[in-house]
């Protein structure tokens, strides 16, 4: 698995880290999503999955 973001069409919403926050975080200024972990092991891919699904902008992206 490789996550991806877009942080151009990040609304800060902040489901990402609700969903999977060993794997995403958002900036402090702004609250665009940061990528901490661009291949999550196999007991993260299931929230990073989620955090995905959950993304009002579709900003992150996951390949399997």
């Amino acid at each position: 698995m490789r996550v991806t973001v877009d942080q151009d069409k990040c609304v800060s919403s902040g489901m990402c880290v609700m969903n999977s926050p060993d794997v995403f975080d958002q900036r402090d200024d702004d609250g665009v999503v940061v990528l901490l972990i661009e291949s999550p092991s196999p007991d993260r891919a299931d929230s990073a999955r989620d955090a995905a699904a959950a993304c009002p902008a579709l900003a992150i992206h996951i390949e399997e």
